[in-house]
């Protein structure tokens, strides 16, 4: 029997706490009487009943905290000392340690200090407070997060995180101190060299000493993730080839279907669920194609490549012709596990072949495509543009009363006006474009590789622009409408028929609201939106300041001197850079901001006419262009009358350039402005003289003073006779009228020349000088050559 003293012995109070403490609790507890007395009996317990359950069974097995980290399995028995009133005063608590007197294996491993285990774990090991502070690492952590111990004790545990996966750590660690949740995620440690590893993070919460901590560990698995990577890139690889691909299994007769990419669905018609798992057999054209057939067999059986071009079946039942590769694939051992196939729809290479030997390709009586071979391009176009992820425009034109142009004026006539339409359709598209005659009066435009809708609004709004000039027969002038429907490839169709009839559904509506343009609805409303888009943009590019004028000097033919400038508008937008009226100004003139821009062109050109003025050159006046919708409103001509009043500026300073072509669409209307512009003090400018049809009497009606050449007239000088001969006549012209002629767009040394010596008054284009900011056209006044 033990002595007595030797007997690990305490006393504790009715509340569990301890009250006397013996030496053989000091040497198993690690704790002298004056660091245990008056603490609580929890402190010694790892776990095991709370103190009420102990009291009230007079002890039980408990597991304790002994020295040095250690935990032991006891059992306390708890026994009463009474006092002379019978009731208890203390209670004395006697520990005996382990049933058979020695602790098994299990409990001394159990109780090796964790301190001593986790720098040999292979990944990071953690405890964080509830603060998100390291209270306990190993080295792995300090390595992957290139910090000294010091500096992990001082780091937060969310700092450790990538910025969009803080907010994932910060509710897990949530979860697992405030619901006891074990969590796992996928994170990249960010080290202090900004250096990211992809970890698997876990952990749990666990109670020491009554506080909570979340105990974790982190396995790097960059190799993982690498692999991870590499298998993704290669599935949308695969996934984006143009062609199908098919991937097998290698089981002897049968070689079941273990993968297809979406252009094979796309092929063939089924999805990938309704061939997995069977051969591929099953879409064989009966009867059709059994040697190549057979070659497959073989090849397949002896595990060789293979490649024969032969029928199979859509899952519509439509014969489709495909250029098929078979390749083994081998595994580590240089076995074959899988075959892939390389599926080719050549289907419409096979019916041009087949049918354009023997068709008439054109049209006899336009000289265009015909049906057969509009077809033909407009099916190889969808095939490229599904190959290339390219857009294919499909419009459909119909000219308007067709039927009374040949009752009018008779078959003949019907016949030039085709013709007409037909060359003009032809001019207006690239030589990569298709024009095909439908029937009758219909025609149909294959327009390739369109960049966007808005790019084909603009090749459609040109078209449109060729239909509305008279066809000249016999003396009389035929009028010409016509009415145009747009459908795109891959949003309106993904086949030539169904293109086409969504750009007929089109071309119908168009002619139900009297004729124009109208694009298939789904795509319309697209457009729309783009135009809304622009135009709000513009808004606010007025509002702050992305517009801005250039000024282009005019140059005396003879003295080289400057006479005056032509402003030329430019939008500064944030993200395309600057920008050329032509991309913007369409769209501003349809949604009438044409007008607010247009008055506040007017504003500056006024502000530099005024700094000129200020800087002594009174001569120079300024040019500005204007537009139908500018012109045409009842207050156009006042406006110029207020902004020469406010910016103190004479008659005669400011120009008014309006092209040849929008004064003679509305001679009236012509008319009254010359008038009106004559009574504010501006000078009517006419621009591009000579592009299309003149009315010499009319521009003399209008008391025009002067003329801009047209640009291809001057760009025609020295290319040929024709051109230099054009430019000639209307310089003649011109000054036979009693107008000064300017030539624009000049860029060559012999357009200089030729317009010198034929008497062209003054020359504007880049040969003298770039359009200017209003500060370098006053440095360019400066210099003694143009004072």
């Amino acid at each position: 029997m033990k002595d007595p003293s030797e007997q690990v012995t305490f006393l504790t109070d009715d509340k569990g706490t301890i009250a006397a403490w013996n030496p053989a609790c000091a040497a198993l507890f690690g704790l002298e009487a004056a660091d245990s007395v008056g603490q609580p009996l929890g402190r010694l317990l790892a776990d095991g009943p709370d103190w009420p359950s102990l009291a009230a069974a007079g002890g039980g097995r408990v597991r304790l905290r002994t020295a040095h980290g250690r935990q032991q399995r006891a059992s306390l028995a708890l026994v009463a000392q009474l006092g002379a009133s019978e009731a208890p005063r203390a209670w004395s608590v006697t520990a005996a340690l382990g049933l058979d007197g020695a602790a098994t294996e299990s409990d001394c491993v159990g109780h090796t200090p964790l301190a001593e285990i986790v720098d040999l774990l292979p990944g990071t090991f953690y405890a964080i407070n509830r603060e998100g502070r390291f209270v306990l690492w190993n080295h792995n952590l300090e390595r992957l997060c290139e910090m000294m111990p010091d500096e992990v004790a001082a780091a937060h545990v969310i700092d450790m995180f990538e910025l969009r996966e803080r907010p994932q750590a910060t509710e897990n660690i949530r979860l697992v101190f405030e619901e006891g949740v074990e969590v796992s995620m996928e994170a990249n440690y960010v080290s202090r060299s900004g250096r990211e590893t992809p970890m698997l993070l876990g952990g749990a919460r666990i109670a020491c000493d009554g506080k909570d901590y979340l105990f974790g560990m982190g396995i790097d698995i960059s190799v993982r993730r690498e692999r991870e990577n590499r298998m993704i890139l290669y599935e949308r690889a695969l996934h984006a080839a143009s062609n199908g691909i098919v991937i097998t299994g290698c089981a002897g007769r049968d070689n079941p279907i273990e993968y297809v990419n979406p252009a094979f669905e796309h092929i063939t018609g089924y999805r990938a669920a309704e061939v997995l798992g069977r051969d591929s057999r099953f879409m064989a054209a009966p009867k059709l194609d059994v040697n190549e057939r057979a070659q497959v067999r073989l090849a397949l059986q002896e595990r060789r490549p293979v490649q024969v071009t032969m029928r199979n079946l859509r899952k519509s039942g439509e014969v489709f012709w495909n250029d098929l590769s078979i390749t083994p694939v081998h595994d580590e051992h240089g076995e074959v596990t899988h075959f892939i196939g390389i599926v080719v729809d050549v289907t419409a290479t096979k019916q041009r072949t087949a049918h354009l030997e023997h068709e008439v390709n054109h049209d006899a009586l336009t000289g265009l495509a015909n049906r057969n071979l509009l077809w033909d391009r407009l099916g190889n176009a969808l095939h490229l543009a599904h190959r290339h992820h390219s857009m294919v425009a499909a419009v459909l034109v119909d000219l308007d009363n067709f039927k009374a142009i040949n009752d009018t004026f008779g078959h003949a006539a019907g016949d030039v006006v085709l013709k007409v339409v037909a060359r003009r359709l032809q001019s207006a598209v690239r030589d990569s474009d298709t024009v095909a005659r439908m029937s009758g009066d219909e025609f149909v435009l294959v327009l390739v590789d369109q960049p966007s809708l808005r790019f084909t609004l603009r090749m459609v709004e040109r078209l449109r622009r060729t239909m509305v000039m008279p066809v000249a027969f016999d003396g009389n002038e035929i009028p010409v409408g016509a009415s145009l429907g747009v459908a795109s490839y891959p949003h309106d169709g993904r086949t030539p028929a169904e293109l086409v009839r969504a750009a007929d559904m089109a071309m119908y509506r168009a002619k139900s609201c009297g004729g124009g343009v109208h694009f298939f609805s789904a795509e319309l409303r697209s457009a729309s939106e783009a135009r809304a888009a622009l135009a709000g943009r513009m808004r606010s590019a007025l509002e702050h300041d992305e517009l801005f004028l250039l000024f282009q000097p005019r140059i005396d033919a003879r003295s080289r001197k400057v006479r005056g400038f032509e402003s030329l508008l430019r939008w500064r937008h944030p993200e395309h850079g600057v920008m050329l009226p032509a991309a913007f100004l369409a769209e501003a003139e349809e949604s009438g901001l044409i007008v607010e821009i247009g008055a506040w062109v007017q504003d500056q050109a006024c502000a530099f006419l005024r700094q000129l003025r200020d800087a002594g050159h009174d001569d120079l006046p300024v040019a500005v262009n204007v537009s139908h919708r500018e012109y045409s409103r009842p207050d156009f001509s006042a406006g110029i009358a207020a902004r020469l009043q406010q910016h103190g500026l004479p008659p005669g300073c400011l120009e008014i350039e309006i092209s040849e072509s929008d004064l003679i669409r509305c001679p009236g209307l012509g008319r009254d402005l010359a008038t009106q512009l004559r009574e504010v003090g501006a000078v009517l400018s006419v621009d591009d003289f000579g592009r299309g049809l003149s009315d010499l009497p009319f521009l003399q009606q209008l008391s025009v003073r002067q003329v801009k050449l047209s640009k291809s007239a001057v760009h025609g000088i020295a290319k040929d006779d024709n051109g230099s001969s054009l430019a000639k006549a209307l310089i003649d012209i011109g000054h036979n009228l009693d107008m000064a002629v300017f030539g624009e767009a000049v860029e060559t040394q012999a357009q200089v020349e030729f317009l010198t010596s034929h008497g062209c008054d003054q020359l504007q284009g880049v040969w003298f000088s770039e359009p200017l900011e209003a500060d370098a056209a006053a440095r360019l006044l400066a210099q003694p050559q143009h004072a």
